[in-house]
């Protein structure tokens, strides 16, 4: 049976990492002015980074992910949560930015991260890996990069029932 209490440390953890990685991308991209809103309010509605490229502004909500479930298969949506809507639309106003998300995709030796606007994915609730991966949503800003650290507490098969 899983410990709750470790499985939020990985989460938080996995998702703290997932931030580091978006920030390191958005540099390598151009984008300037980045940042981390949840250094100034734990937990910010829709928004976890802010930054701006060629004056847009973007308010981006990043999600980072086991790229293979428990059974082995495809993580193949990242839930941006039931009122996405109402929060992206909130934190446009409050930073007078356009809502975007980064979906980071790990597995143990390598990660990709795509990036899009809220908006192309229509009424959606979740990002779909899938057409991310067949580039037919948003754009690949990392590709299968290897990230040399030791992914054992963050991979899903560490969870699994011995």
């Amino acid at each position: 049976m899983m410990d709750t209490k470790k499985e939020a440390a990985r989460k938080k953890s996995l998702g703290e990492l997932g931030e580091l990685f978006a920030i390191k991308a958005l540099v390598d991209n151009g984008f300037d002015r980045i940042k981390n809103l949840n250094d100034k309010a734990r937990n910010e509605p829709y928004a976890d980074l802010f930054c701006e490229k060629d004056g847009k502004k973007y308010v981006i909500s990043v999600k980072a992910r086991n790229k293979f479930q428990l059974d082995g298969k495809l993580n193949s949506r990242y839930n941006l949560g039931q009122n996405v809507q109402t929060l992206a639309e909130r934190a446009e106003k409050k930073y007078n930015a356009i809502a975007y998300w980064m979906a980071i995709q790990f597995d143990n030796e390598s990660f990709s991260i795509f990036f899009g606007s809220l908006s192309e994915l229509g009424e959606a609730k979740a990002i779909p890996i899938a057409k991310c991966m067949s580039k037919l949503v948003g754009v690949v800003l990392v590709e299968n990069k290897r990230h040399y650290f030791d992914f054992d507490f963050y991979s899903n098969s560490s969870r699994r029932v011995q």
